[in-house]
C-alpha cells in the first residue's frame, strides 16, 4: 500500500495512483475495479472518503507548518495534505472543461502539486497556505492538461508551447493593425517554423471530435450541452493560468532578498488588496511617509529590472494578466 508520507519524502517520486492518507498510512484513491467498476462510482467513493478529515483553521494551518518546516514532523504534514484535499477537487472541477475525460485524473495531478506546495510552503510569510498550494496545484493540473490534451495534442517543445500560449493573441494584434496575419508573417514575429505555425493554427481552430458525439456510449448527452454560449478560447485561459503562476513564483523568490522596510512595502503595498497609506507604515518604523514614498520608489524600479531579467516576454505576460 502506498504510503503518502513517504511521497512527501521524495520529491522526484509520482506515484502512479493518488495517494489519500487514513491513520497514518496513504490508502490508494482508486478501490478495486470490481468492487467500483465505472469511474463516477470511483469519484463518488473518492469524495466521500476526503470528507473524513477535518478542515484546518490559518492559525492551525500555520502551526502544522512550521512544525514540518523546522522539524520534519510528517504527521504536520500529513494532516496539511488531507485538510486540503477539498480544495483540490474544488480547482480540478474549474479545470474539467478543459479535460473532458476522468476527474480523478485532475485530482490526482492536483494532489501531486498540494504535496509540492506543503514541502515548498514558509510560513514565516504571512501567507494563508491554500492560497499558495492553490498555485501549485493548477501549475500540475496545467502542465497534465497540455501534456495530454486529445483536442489538439499540444506538444511540449518550446516553440509549440510559445504558438500555444500566442498564435491567436499575435493574430489578433496583426488584425486590428490593419494587417493580414499570414503563417509567413506570424512565423517571424513568433520566431518559429511557418510550418509550425500552419500546423498549430489547425489544431485551434478545427477540433478533432465533433460536439455533437455523446459523452460516452449509453448518453444522449452530448460535449455541447455543457458548454457555456460564449466561452474564452481554451488556450487562451490556460496562458492566463500559467501566466499568474510564473508571475506569483518569480515575486516570491524576489521578495526573498528584500530587507524589513522594502518586504513590509513589498507586502502591505505592492501586494496588498487593501494596501496600507504611506503614512501608516512610516508610523510603523518611525520614519516619515516622504522616506516610505523613496524605498517604495526604488522597490518599484528594482522589481521591475528582476522581471525583466527573469521573465522571457515580460510584455505578453503582463498583457495576458491585464486581459484577466
Amino acid at each position: 500500500m502506498a504510503k503518502s508520507k513517504k511521497a512527501l519524502k521524495d520529491e522526484d517520486t509520482k506515484p502512479e495512483v493518488v495517494d489519500v492518507p487514513s491513520q497514518g498510512d496513504g490508502v490508494k484513491v482508486e478501490p478495486p475495479e470490481k468492487a467500483w467498476p465505472q469511474p463516477y462510482d470511483t469519484l463518488r467513493a473518492y469524495l466521500e472518503e476526503i470528507k473524513r478529515y477535518p478542515l484546518l483553521t490559518r492559525e492551525e494551518e500555520t502551526q502544522l507548518a512550521i512544525r514540518y518546516r523546522e522539524k520534519g514532523d510528517l504527521d504536520a504534514a500529513y494532516k496539511l495534505v488531507t485538510s486540503n484535499l477539498r480544495l483540490v477537487v474544488k480547482i480540478a472541477m474549474d479545470f474539467q472543461r478543459h479535460w473532458m475525460q476522468n476527474l480523478m485524473d485532475l485530482i490526482q495531478e492536483g494532489n501531486i502539486g498540494l504535496m509540492q506546495a506543503v514541502k515548498k510552503f514558509d510560513p514565516y510569510r504571512g501567507y494563508k497556505f491554500s492560497y499558495y498550494a492553490s498555485f501549485w496545484i493548477k501549475a500540475y493540473i496545467i502542465k497534465f492538461i497540455m501534456d495530454n490534451w486529445k483536442l489538439v495534442k499540444i506538444g511540449t517543445t518550446q516553440a509549440q508551447r510559445k504558438l500555444f500560449f500566442n498564435l491567436r493573441k499575435e493574430k489578433e494584434r496583426l488584425e486590428a493593425q490593419g494587417i493580414e496575419a499570414t503563417p509567413k508573417l506570424l512565423s517571424q514575429r513568433l520566431d518559429v517554423k511557418e510550418s509550425e505555425v500552419t500546423e498549430m493554427d489547425i489544431r485551434l481552430t478545427g477540433g478533432e471530435i465533433s460536439l455533437d458525439a455523446p459523452l460516452d456510449h449509453d448518453s444522449t448527452d452530448t460535449h455541447k450541452a455543457f458548454l457555456p454560449a460564449q466561452v474564452t478560447p481554451v488556450d487562451e485561459q490556460l496562458a492566463d493560468q500559467e501566466a499568474k503562476a510564473i508571475l506569483h513564483e518569480k515575486l516570491m523568490r524576489f521578495r526573498e532578498g528584500l530587507k524589513d522596510k522594502e518586504a513590509v512595502i513589498f507586502d502591505k503595498r505592492l501586494l496588498a488588496e487593501d494596501p496600507l497609506t504611506l503614512q501608516e507604515i512610516g508610523d510603523q518604523f518611525g520614519i516619515s511617509r516622504e522616506r516610505i514614498r523613496q524605498i517604495e520608489s526604488r522597490l518599484k524600479k528594482k522589481l521591475k529590472a528582476y522581471l525583466e531579467e527573469e521573465v522571457d516576454d515580460l510584455e505578453l505576460l503582463q498583457e495576458s494578466l491585464i486581459d484577466t
